[in-house]
């Protein structure tokens, strides 16, 4: 049987032990809880059957799972492009690290207790895939992602995974850390594709979650100077927080992208040769093309509408290059070993962290600008 079969989200869906619950609901420790969303765009708790491991499968107890932006944009617009559509109830959650409790026949690498982060992207792995054959995984037309629907994800009590698709978590390496692993995963692919070198000028548009993980992972990379923009300007002070030396661009309202681009490369004092791009958004994006110099690459890593318009004659006048990014492939054993080894420090970004039963309210603090959340975690 194939992952798209194995975890096929009517197994439970349909399942008699499936409910919705209602906030007179009460549930004990051992209920295997979870936080989804649906068409109608609401967001609540579940209790569903707790799973058994089938062979090659391990039963994990999730103790962290951060709420990523496409969990709240999942929520509150029930699709991301095309193919990601929301079209019945659905588990949320990608970011989470956990608990081996039990393994499935033929699992031999784990064993109750190991702690773990979880890829949550699983894709076929047979040899007759050219994406998963030269590890390109990320490609596979069969992947299962959980979290993206149809597929449950993983901000549950109880989730089952399969055992290639876990990593070790050192000692020295906490459940929230792990957690984090997820996004630092995101900005280490857009750092790799992006081919940036030792000492390169580096823009990075965006301090939310995922431009700070790639601020924190340029800095890593030997990226200086790095200038960072973003419309709110504690954002900005938090990002100096983690990197005192970074250079920050509050980025003004009604400027144009070009005006922009003179703000930003005043505060450089050098000329940009890459721009890691962490909103997606269209005017952001002109932003960086407009900030580099000749030769210049722009990397996106966030996502953004389906269709957007760029400047194309000042992209070819000025042989900038244009890369784009889809999840990623072979980071998470380097994210744990930059972690691990105190290369990046991930702590500081979890600003609000709510019991697994408390899932709802921590979802209206993620999507509230307001409430100053860098990365929110629930933790069981």
């Amino acid at each position: 049987m194939d992952n798209p079969q194995i975890y096929h989200p009517d197994k439970i869906l349909k399942d008699p032990a499936f409910k919705v619950l209602t906030p007179e609901d009460t549930t004990s420790a051992e209920d295997n809880i979870a936080a989804f969303y649906n068409p109608a765009h609401e967001i609540h708790l579940v209790k569903k059957p707790k799973p058994t491991p089938g062979p090659g499968q391990v039963l994990l107890h999730v103790r962290a799972t951060g709420i990523c932006g496409s969990d709240v944009h999942f929520w509150k617009h029930g699709r991301i492009g095309e193919s990601m559509v929301v079209r019945d109830e659905c588990g949320s959650g990608h970011e989470s690290a956990g608990e081996v409790i039990e393994i499935g026949e033929g699992v031999t690498q784990w064993k109750k207790g190991d702690r773990v982060a979880i890829e949550a992207g699983v894709p076929c792995s047979k040899a007759s895939c050219e994406f998963c054959l030269i590890g390109k995984y990320n490609a596979c037309p069969d992947v299962v992602f959980f979290s993206t629907p149809p597929y449950h994800g993983t901000l549950t009590r109880y989730h089952l995974h399969p055992a290639q698709w876990l990593h070790k978590l050192p000692d020295s390496v906490s459940f929230e850390e792990g957690s984090l692993c997820e996004p630092l995963a995101v900005a280490l692919a857009g750092i790799e594709r992006s081919g940036l070198r030792l000492g390169d000028p580096v823009l990075i548009t965006g301090a939310g979650p995922i431009g700070l993980v790639t601020l924190l992972s340029a800095r890593a990379a030997g990226a200086t100077p790095i200038v960072i923009t973003d419309v709110i300007q504690s954002r900005l002070d938090f990002a100096k927080t983690l990197v005192p030396s970074v250079k920050t661009v509050l980025i003004e309202r009604g400027l144009s992208p070009q005006e922009c681009a003179v703000q930003i490369k005043e505060a450089a004092g050098v000329g940009l040769t890459v721009a890691l791009e962490c909103t997606g958004f269209e005017p952001s994006i002109q932003t960086a093309i407009y900030s580099l110099k000749f030769g210049g690459t722009v990397m996106i890593i966030g996502l953004g509408k389906s269709e957007q318009t760029f400047p194309f004659m000042h992209l070819a006048a000025n042989e900038i290059d244009v890369r784009l990014l889809y999840r990623y492939a072979n980071q998470y054993p380097k994210a744990i070993r930059l972690v691990g080894g105190g290369l990046i420090n991930l702590k500081p970004l979890v600003t609000h962290r709510f019991k697994l039963e408390d899932a709802v309210s921590a979802f209206h603090i993620a999507a509230d600008p307001t409430q100053g959340a860098i990365k929110v975690q629930i933790q069981d």
